[in-house]
């Protein structure tokens, strides 16, 4: 069989470790070996290449803290040592054989294939995850925004972010740091438009002392503050022509001087540019260089505006209450009314107007629910009549207990005396006692089935898959209970 990746031999006797290495090269398998010292610091400050570890005799190491720090590593063990001394850790695959141990080598070899594959799976699972927190939503769109991040994430291209002010740009940028082999450096961002083309070049590349008035110390740049990381340059567009020649020699050739040096610097940096500008039509005005333009738009991606995807602001106002939650210990509810309105808003700010919308809210209904009437008279799109009971009633009635009394009697005053004896029947505790005058079961029992979803959707501030985890049942299951009971909840 084939053996993907490379296998280190440990083992401190020189005798059976050339044993090993005959074994292993019978096999076809590629392989590494020496002293176990150096064996072992090898594993320790190069480990990544390594697929599979043979430990035999390995004097005075500890097993357990070998098997703990490389976790990742599957590990193979010869005949030295026994099964019921080896700590039973997922990486520790297995005992070679007496038999010269070639098919027993065999089936070992197999599960460590297996064990690397469910590991790689585990990882890119991870990656997910992280990815999907930094971007929200399940639209097409933003959809096609991660498959691109991920993409270009494991490579160094250049990468240019194009789209409307508001739209996330910085935070695909880091997504793209945070998925890549540089996410343990520094990823540093700087925004050209905000800085005077005077002072631009300084901050990118650093100054020396008295480089020009004011300098009175030596300055370290963004680029050198980036090394081996990711620089964002945000608005690029706004960048001075001048700034961008400089810029361009940096992409061409790795290196760059502080200004007042004539030292050149070597720039292993990946370079992230931005602009909601168009950067085309520049090019036609004279006002951008096009080398620069292709230097950096090696790999595009569109960042497009929310209202091209409103289905996911209820995603994104749960993702920025929860964060806002967090942070400052208050929240805010709003109700389906007040998301459909939402929805139909054009959002010329984009992700950032929503973010500024629910701190609005949550400054002004702190720990309450925002009905559509609440929201300011731009976000108002639905209009409902004074007779009718709002929704954001009935979720008072669902989340608080202490509802005010202009609440309780506005719903008091929808049903009949008769309704609401029935009603505060139906609200009593059960004791598995019978009344005297009977009770309607399946009343009772809805009405039981009802306060318990709501209260698991309280506890969940209101997420419908959290609340499904408590009650023991699928979401999808609980989301038609929630329809057929005329419940709402903004995680539906």
């Amino acid at each position: 069989m084939d053996f993907a990746g490379n296998i280190l031999i440990l083992e401190q006797d020189e005798d059976s470790r050339k044993q090993l290495e005959v074994i292993v090269g019978f096999l076809g398998c590629q392989w590494q070996s020496g002293s176990l010292e150096d064996c072992l610091s090898f594993l320790v400050s190069d480990g990544n290449g390594v697929t599979l570890v043979i430990a035999g005799n390995l004097g005075d190491h500890d097993i357990t803290e070998l098997l703990t720090s490389h976790s990742q590593i599957p590990f193979i063990f010869t005949q030295v040592h026994k099964e019921e001394d080896l700590p039973k850790l997922p990486n520790m695959i297995g005992i070679l054989g007496k038999d010269g141990t070639y098919d027993g080598f065999l089936r070992l070899l197999r599960y460590c294939q297996a064990f690397n594959s469910l590991n790689k799976k585990n990882k890119q699972s991870s990656h997910a995850r992280r990815l999907l927190k930094l971007l929200v939503g399940k639209g097409n769109a933003i959809s096609e925004v991660r498959h691109l991040i991920e993409q270009v994430a494991p490579t160094d291209a250049n990468v240019l972010i194009l789209g409307e002010s508001g739209t996330g740009k910085e935070v695909v940028a880091r997504a793209i740091h945070e998925l890549s082999d540089r996410h343990n450096a520094p990823f540093v961002p700087i925004n050209c438009g905000a800085i005077p083309g005077e002072l631009l070049e300084s901050e990118l590349f650093g100054h020396e002392k008295g480089a020009f008035t004011g300098a009175i110390t030596s300055r370290v740049g963004r680029f050198e503050l980036a090394e081996n990381g990711t620089i964002f340059l945000d608005e690029i567009g706004d960048m001075p022509l001048q700034m961008q020649v400089k810029l361009l020699r940096v992409l061409q050739e790795r290196v760059y001087e502080r200004v007042g040096s004539n030292k050149q610097i070597k720039a292993n940096v990946r370079v992230i540019a931005a602009t909601h500008r168009n950067l085309e039509q520049m090019i036609a005005d004279g006002k951008f260089r096009e080398d620069l333009y292709y230097r950096l738009n090696v790999f595009p991606i569109y960042t497009p505006p929310l209202r091209e995807r409103s289905d996911d602001i209820p995603l994104l106002l749960q993702e920025l209450i929860s964060r806002y939650s967090s942070e400052k210990g208050v929240g805010v509810r709003f109700t389906q009314r007040a998301i459909e309105s939402l929805m139909q808003h054009q959002w010329s700010g984009n992700v950032r107007e929503l973010g500024n919308l629910v701190e609005r809210m949550i400054i002004i209904h702190p720990n309450s629910i925002v009905d559509a009437c609440d929201l300011p008279k731009k976000y108002q799109y639905l209009q409902g009549g004074d007779d009718e009971l709002s929704e954001k009633d009935a979720l008072l009635g669902m989340f608080d207990d202490n509802a005010n009394d202009d609440t309780a009697q506005k719903v008091n005053n929808t049903h009949s005396i008769e309704d609401r004896a029935q009603e505060e029947l139906l609200a009593m505790p059960f004791k598995n006692v019978l009344p005297p005058d009977g009770v309607n079961l399946k009343e009772m029992v809805t009405q039981i089935e009802v306060d318990i979803i709501r209260q698991a959707l309280d506890a969940s501030d209101g997420v419908v898959s959290r609340a499904a985890e408590m009650l023991q049942m699928r979401r999808t299951t609980l989301v038609e209970k929630i329809k057929k009971y005329g419940l709402s909840s903004a995680g539906v």
